[in-house]
Order: C-alpha cells, then structure tokens, then sequence
C-alpha cells in the first residue's frame, strides 16, 4: 500500500516470511555480551540533508532506506558517500519491479526482496555480506544491532495518527491510530537512546518513541554491510561473527 501525504510517499509491502532467514538471536552469546550503550547516534557525523531519493515522487522507500544506510555507515567509517536519485530508482527498478513511465508498476517493495537483491548485486557499488532478522520487541537486540551494524533496516505499518506528529508516539484508543492504515513505509534507523529512536526518512531524521516502535514496526533486519566491516567498525564480542558469516556463506552457495 502506498501512502499519499504532504508531498511524501510510502511504499513497502507486507512482510513476507521465509525459513531461510537467518536471526540475530542465533548469534549473541547472552552469558558473554556486554550491555548496549544506552545510547548511540550514528547520524551525528552525517550529513544534515539526507535527500528525499524520489520517496516524494515513487514508493521506493525500500530503497532509499538502503541509501540512507550507505550515508550512515560512509560517515562513520570513512568519508559520507550519498548514492544519486537515479541509483535509487534503478535499485527499484532491479528489486521491485517499477518501470519508468508505468505508474502503474510504482506499487512499493517488499524488504526481503531488497535485501536479497542487495546481497547478490550490491546498491550503486555498495556491498553487504547479508543480513539478519530481529525480534522487534527485543530492545536489547535493537539496540546492539544500531550499535554493531550502524543502523538496522525496518518496516513500520504507519498508522494515520503519524502523519502530522512531530515524533512519532502512541495515541491510545484513537480511531486513527490502527497500524497500517495509513500505509506500510520502510525506514533506517541510525540513532537510539533511552526515551526513543531516530530514523531517516524523506530527507530528515525523525523520532519516534520505544512505545511507538513496539506497537508499529513489523519488521526489522541487521545488515553487514563491507563499508562497516572493512573499516573495523563492527566489535563483535559476545557476538559470534564467524559463525554468522560461515552461515551467511552457505546460504549464498546453495542459492
């Protein structure tokens, strides 16, 4: 479902479930990994104009998730890389299908689609080595996953009430506050800390509460990205690494 609003788009489609997915809860050593910081904001060293990367024009924002990612994990790491427009739309081209000049084709993506798309050809010459689900409602794993991975990849079903906050929070029994009636709406999310989360979306960074993420995000994913790791930013202790990527591996071999 794409949502219309003020000049912005929406664009992601249900979440689609397959048992090949591999989870982050696989690989923490519970009995070994130190606590998250209680916070981490990963979008200070960005830079202030994140760039809409069409999600005003096309429901690509699976898409331009995936490049507001390579902005965070650039900066971080090395020097701020900000793929172009026309990288994005052929990303949704390639991953979801769209058409330039069909409207008709402009109907959104589906997160697994764009991240398998991701592992096996990249995004404008970025590469990752794969990614990992998380629970949602599990805040430590969120938050060790900002922090180890540079951002995580989410879906949230945007509920109507959202289109005019400034931070997104939780209206309670409000008619307008049902997940997904506004539509679905891929995001990256770079910052967290004790009374909430950030994550960049049409060109800017916005807050949302943990209440609020609870009750909307449907879907959430680690991505190891080459930018991050060649760099030395991930620190996997309590973390077992080796085995995610020996895993990661077989999974591209037998695919």
């Amino acid at each position: 479902m794409i949502g219309l609003h003020a000049g912005v788009r929406l664009g992601k489609m249900a979440p689609r479930y397959d048992p090949r997915t591999l989870l982050m809860a696989s690989y923490v050593k519970h009995e070994f990994i130190p606590p998250p910081p209680d916070k981490r904001y990963w979008s200070a060293k960005a830079a202030s104009d994140w760039g809409m990367m069409k999600n005003d024009v096309l429901g690509d924002c699976t898409c331009a998730a995936i490049g507001h990612l390579i902005q965070a994990w650039t900066a971080n790491s090395t020097t701020e890389v900000t793929i172009s427009d026309d990288d994005v739309v052929r990303l949704y081209e390639e991953f979801c299908g769209y058409k330039p000049g069909d409207p008709g084709t402009d109907e959104g993506g589906v997160e697994l689609d764009v991240l398998n798309g991701f592992v096996k050809q990249g995004a404008a010459g970025h590469k990752i080595d794969g990614y990992v689900a998380l629970e949602p409602h599990n805040h430590d794993h969120v938050r060790a996953s900002i922090d180890l991975f540079g951002g995580i990849y989410t879906g949230v079903a945007l509920p109507l009430s959202a289109q005019d906050q400034k931070v997104w929070s939780v209206v309670r029994h409000a008619p307008n506050a049902t997940p997904g009636s506004w539509g679905g709406h891929a995001i990256a999310i770079v910052d967290y800390d004790k009374s909430g989360l950030a994550c960049v979306t049409w060109g800017a960074l916005k807050r949302m509460t943990w209440q609020w993420f609870d009750m909307y995000c449907d879907e959430a994913y680690a991505i190891l990205s080459q930018d991050w790791a060649n760099a030395g930013r991930m620190a996997p202790s309590g973390f077992d690494y080796a085995a995610l990527t020996a895993d990661l591996a077989s999974l591209r071999h037998a695919g």
